[in-house]
């Protein structure tokens, strides 16, 4: 019986409120470095309907600069929230593009600068991401603004 309850329990936990996800690739070093395990708060921002990545509740939002894991296209993804929905998105134009966020030149592709020109602030509902490793990064300044409906939780430790 012992047994059973611990086998429910786990389960529970890793459906519900944990999970360990290795990383792989380079994107978030030296922070996080390929083979590192993290562990995944999934109640940091709210409840999760079970065996789907939709909240039954959200009660919080990512802040800025915390790791967030999230889905995009169907895979599960960790980079940290730099920007909040209302912040203003700011572009530095000279001999090549960036994008500025509190005093770092975040560098942009023409294309990448194209897609998020028209993009004053962060929409309401989502926030942008980025690597810490800009120059290895697929982030935001690739597939845009991240839905906090599709985040599935915040990265609390090794």
């Amino acid at each position: 019986m012992l047994t059973l309850l611990g086998v429910f329990l786990g389960l529970f936990l890793k459906f519900f409120a944990f999970d360990v996800l290795h990383i792989s690739g380079s994107s978030m070093s030296p922070n996080l470095k390929q083979g590192d395990s993290i562990i995944i708060n999934k109640l940091a921002y709210g409840i999760h309907k079970p065996f789907s990545e939709s909240y039954i509740h959200q009660y919080n939002s990512p802040s800025k600069n915390e790791i967030v894991t999230f889905l995009h296209d169907n895979k599960i993804v960790i980079k940290r929230c730099v920007l909040t929905p209302g912040e203003h998105l700011d572009f530095l134009v000279d001999s090549q593009y960036y994008l500025l966020i509190d005093n770092t030149k975040i560098p942009l592709l023409k294309d990448e600068y194209d897609k998020l020109k028209y993009a004053e602030f962060v929409p309401e509902g989502y926030i942008f991401v980025l690597g810490d490793n800009y120059q290895e990064s697929v982030d935001s300044r690739n597939y845009g603004f991240v839905s906090i409906k599709d985040i599935i939780g915040k990265a609390v430790g090794k």
